[in-house]
């Protein structure tokens, strides 16, 4: 019976809906196949009653996806009744697939589909599944060491793909703990080259102060030699030229007349 307490979207009432009704149509079926005593028309019914079973099996599962897709959106306790709710529609499902497989070994059907919970069904081995009522005990044994022969072989291949998904682990935490350590001597060579090249731009800034100061001292040096040449020019093409001061260490020219020094003769012999 379904729970009228569940909180379900639209879609998953349509959903449960429709599986309500195919198990209510899946009971009045086989509430009518034992009045059935036609062979023709029990298999007809039958057939009738597994495609209604397909179609269950699939609303169950689309039921079962919207409820890991309303996951997140729903508290724990509506997602826990939403799965004992799909997990009573599985259980009663198998019981119609008991009851139908009961009915296909006792009209002598061979063919035998099997409904797990949840899972998907292999045509082939739906094809090829004997009914265990009409095998001999021999038989029994064999498919069951069979059986246990296939499930030992298929724990080695997990042993084995376990194992080899622990090397490839270990060996990518190999390989990214060498990059990481790769990547971190990368940073810090490129705070050094970055730290270089700070650095350096200081040390050029300064150096154009530098040569800059030069150049204005030599201008100004070369501003003074040309003064100096340009004075030296000018006294020397007018001496008498007043307003300009002789320039310390350059003594003036001497004249050009002479004057004769004389001794009285008297003044001599006094």
């Amino acid at each position: 019976m379904a729970n009228p307490e569940l909180s379900m979207n639209p879609q998953m009432e349509q959903i449960h809906g429709e599986i309500r009704d195919i198990m209510r149509a899946l009971a009045n079926g086989f509430q009518k196949l034992d009045k059935i005593k036609d062979s023709t028309r029990q298999s007809k019914q039958l057939e009738e009653l597994t495609g209604k079973m397909r179609e269950c099996k699939r609303l169950v599962k689309e039921f079962d996806r919207e409820i890991k897709d309303e996951e997140s959106r729903n508290p724990p306790e509506i997602t826990k009744q939403l799965n004992d709710e799909k997990q009573s529609m599985i259980k009663e499902l198998n019981s119609y697939v008991a009851l139908r497989k009961t009915y296909m070994s006792t009209y002598g059907n061979k063919r035998v589909e099997l409904f797990d919970m949840g899972g998907a069904s292999d045509p082939t081995a739906e094809e090829n599944v004997l009914v265990a009522s009409e095998m001999s005990n021999q038989q029994l044994i064999d498919a069951g060491m069979k059986s246990m022969d296939e499930t030992d072989q298929a724990i080695e291949r997990s042993k084995q793909v376990v194992h080899k998904t622990l090397e490839v682990g270990t060996q990518t935490a190999t390989t990214l703990k060498g990059q990481t350590e790769q990547m971190g001597r990368v940073v810090n060579e490129l705070d050094t080259i970055n730290f270089s090249l700070k650095k350096a731009s200081q040390l050029v800034k300064e150096i154009g102060r530098q040569v800059a100061t030069d150049k204005c001292i030599m201008l100004f040096l070369f501003l003074i030699v040309c003064g100096v040449i340009a004075i030296i020019v000018v006294k020397i093409v007018n001496p008498n030229n007043k307003d300009i001061r002789d320039i310390p260490g350059l003594a003036p020219p001497a004249p050009t007349t002479r004057r004769l020094l004389y001794v009285k003769p008297t003044e001599f012999f006094e």
